[in-house]
C-alpha cells in the first residue's frame, strides 16, 4: 500500500496517533471506495464525515432535487440550492472540504437495471435510503456482489442502525424477512425530528469506519435502536436465516 504524503499524515493525525487505526489504518480508509446511496437526511452526515475521514472514493448516488421542506435536516443545502440536483451540491462542497478525497457523482436512481453494476465498483455500500424497496434491493445487489451494507433508518424520534452481509453475518432480509405490500407513510408524511438523521448518520459512519480499518467490534448480528426522546439506546440481536443468502433466488430479482 501507498504510504500517506506528508500533507495527508498532518491532515489525519488525530487518526494517525490512535492505536487502533494508525497510519495502516488511515490507509486503508484512502484504499476503501464508499457508495452513499441517498444524499439526504442521513446522506448528509455521511458523506460529510467519510470526507472529512479521508476516504479514498465516495460514489454519491441520488437523482433528486433540494426542496425547501429539506432545509430542517438536510444540512449540506441552503435556500440558494433549492432545485438543484442533491448530489451536484453535495460534491461540489465536499471536493472543497478535502481535495485528497475522490467524489464520484452519480446521478441516477439505484434500480434492477443497474444495482449490481454500480454496487460491484464499491467495498462498502451505505444504505441512507428512506424506503423499503430500495433497502431490499441494495441488500440483494450486495449479497449478491459480497459487499457489506451499512444500514440506517429514521422515524420520527427513533432512529436504528445496522451492519449486513459483514463475515458471514445476517441480511436485512434476516431483520425483515418480507417486504410490506402496503404503502408505508414518508417521512413528510410522518414528520423526523431535524437532529435525527444526523446523530443516525454519524453511526453510520462510524460503523463503516470500523468495516474497513477492523477497529472495534461492528455492529453485525444486531439493530442499534435509539431513541432521541428519552436518549436511550436499545440492542436487539438479528438472526441469521441461511435461506436469505442463496444467491440463485437473489438473481431472479433483477431482470
Amino acid at each position: 500500500m501507498k504510504e500517506l504524503s506528508d500533507p495527508e499524515k498532518l491532515r489525519y493525525h488525530r487518526h494517525l496517533i490512535l492505536d487502533e487505526i494508525g497510519e495502516a489504518g488511515q490507509v486503508r480508509i484512502r484504499n476503501a471506495r464508499f457508495l452513499v446511496v441517498g444524499a439526504g437526511g442521513l446522506g448528509c452526515p455521511v458523506i460529510q464525515y467519510l470526507t472529512a475521514a479521508g476516504a479514498g472514493v465516495i460514489g454519491i448516488m441520488d437523482n433528486d432535487t433540494v426542496e425547501i421542506s429539506n432545509l430542517q435536516r438536510q444540512v449540506f443545502y441552503g435556500f440558494n440550492d433549492i432545485g438543484k440536483l442533491k448530489s451536484i451540491v453535495a460534491s461540489t462542497r465536499m471536493k472543497r472540504l478535502n481535495s485528497f478525497v475522490d467524489i464520484v457523482m452519480i446521478n441516477r436512481w439505484l434500480n434492477a437495471q443497474n444495482a449490481l453494476e454500480i454496487i460491484a465498483e464499491y467495498d462498502v455500500i451505505v444504505d441512507c435510503t428512506d424506503n423499503l424497496k430500495s433497502r431490499y434491493l441494495i441488500n440483494d445487489a450486495a449479497i449478491i456482489r459480497n459487499k457489506p451494507m451499512v444500514h440506517g433508518a429514521v422515524h420520527k424520534y427513533q432512529g436504528q442502525v445496522s451492519v449486513f452481509n459483514y463475515q458471514n453475518g445476517p441480511s436485512y432480509r434476516c431483520l425483515h424477512p418480507q417486504s410490506s405490500t402496503e404503502n408505508p407513510e414518508t417521512p413528510g408524511e410522518l414528520g423526523i425530528f431535524s437532529v435525527l438523521p444526523g446523530i443516525i448518520g454519524l453511526l453510520q459512519v462510524n460503523e463503516a469506519l470500523k468495516v474497513v480499518t477492523g477497529a472495534g467490534e461492528v455492529l453485525s448480528g444486531k439493530l442499534m435502536i435509539y431513541n432521541a426522546l428519552n436518549s436511550q439506546f436499545v440492542l436487539v440481536d438479528i438472526e441469521k436465516n441461511p435461506d436469505n443468502f442463496i444467491t440463485k433466488n437473489l438473481i431472479t430479482k433483477f431482470s
